[in-house]
């Protein structure tokens, strides 16, 4: 494999992993300012012990959308380390390549 080569796929994965990590961000914040919203309005009405106990349990469970942009935004974490060791190897490897030649 070509050192440019090595070097533009880390690149590429790199900035694959920004954009993911950038989308799973947007989806934590939207969960939770939804989730935000839906608190405040079942805090500002009265609901008595009846009622609580016939909502229906996805108001009490974490949002499967939260955890999922969670387990995202690690997985973009991991690939941009990833990526940039990649980056790295083919840097010393070009550095390699030149000192030889010269």
């Amino acid at each position: 494999m070509e050192v440019q080569t090595a070097f533009h796929a880390g690149v590429q994965g790199f900035h694959k992993a920004t954009e993911d990590a950038h989308r799973a961000a947007v989806n934590i914040v939207q969960q939770t300012s939804v989730d935000r919203q839906a608190e405040q309005n079942f805090q500002s009405q009265e609901v008595s012990g009846q009622q609580a106990a016939n909502l229906p349990s996805q108001a009490v469970d974490e949002p499967t959308g939260l955890t999922e942009s969670v387990v995202n935004l690690k997985i973009a974490e991991i690939q941009a380390k990833a990526s940039a060791e990649v980056i790295r190897t083919a840097d010393e490897n070009l550095g390699t390549l030149i000192d030889v030649r010269v």
